[in-house]
């Protein structure tokens, strides 16, 4: 019995986790605006500030994480919402699985789809900033550990604005202020490997976020989601 009832939980797991990959594919626009929009930010900030290779060196860990953020904040809002619409969300609430665990899946297919293919995108819009091989790989160290934090959090925001009327703004106003310390730590622990000094405290820190955010978040989101489902 525990047996089966591992392998139809980790089946169950699978599952999600694979639909929400096919289905993301299908719908190749909302796959693709975030990262569009990350490479216009990036491409758009030297034109629209100043092109000094001295600032950007100074100031690229910051527009490239700003970037990856405002695009994760971006593809949020599809979460959930295409499985509303269409039924779906109501049948995984009803699974004899636990709701948090199949949450869990589909926000690491959410980071697969989103925050991965920022963080390949990175070293080249590092070179356009002008960083250097070191604080670009510390860069992507950064948005390895800092982007799976954002989908988490992201997550619970899409639950509780999930069926509501400018669920946009409102998911924007709910999780900004708690993206900002992922987003000091980030360019922090960047603007520290481009001085020498050790980041070791400083990706401590970020993955000691992300154990806090795996474990509360998908609970979170979980019952945010049953109280969405119940008041609509």
């Amino acid at each position: 019995m525990l047996v089966d009832g591992g392998v139809g939980l980790w089946l169950a797991i699978r599952s999600v986790f694979l639909r929400d990959l096919k289905v993301a594919i299908r719908q190749r626009q909302d796959l693709l605006n975030p990262l569009l929009f990350f490479v216009m930010v990036v491409t758009l900030f030297p034109l629209g500030v100043s092109p000094e290779v001295s600032f950007l060196r100074e100031a690229g860990a910051g527009i490239l994480w700003v970037a990856a953020l405002l695009s994760v904040l971006l593809s949020l809002d599809h979460l959930f919402r295409h499985d509303f619409d269409d039924g779906t969300l109501e049948q995984l609430v009803l699974q004899p699985q636990p709701l948090f665990l199949l949450v869990l899946a589909k926000t690491a297919a959410h980071w697969v789809l989103t925050g991965l293919p920022l963080i390949l995108l990175t070293p080249v819009l590092g070179v356009m900033v002008h960083l250097d091989g070191n604080s670009i790989s510390v860069l992507c160290l950064t948005l390895l550990i800092g982007t799976p934090v954002l989908s988490l959090i992201g997550a619970i925001g899409a639950a509780l604005t999930l069926g509501l009327r400018s669920a946009g703004v409102l998911l924007s106003l709910l999780i900004i202020p708690l993206y900002i310390p992922v987003l000091i730590f980030g360019t922090g622990t960047v603007a520290a490997a481009s001085e020498g000094a050790p980041v070791s405290a400083y990706l401590a820190l970020m993955g000691a976020f992300l154990v806090l955010a795996v474990t509360l978040a998908p609970f979170a989101a979980a019952a945010a989601l049953r109280i969405s489902l119940s008041n609509g």
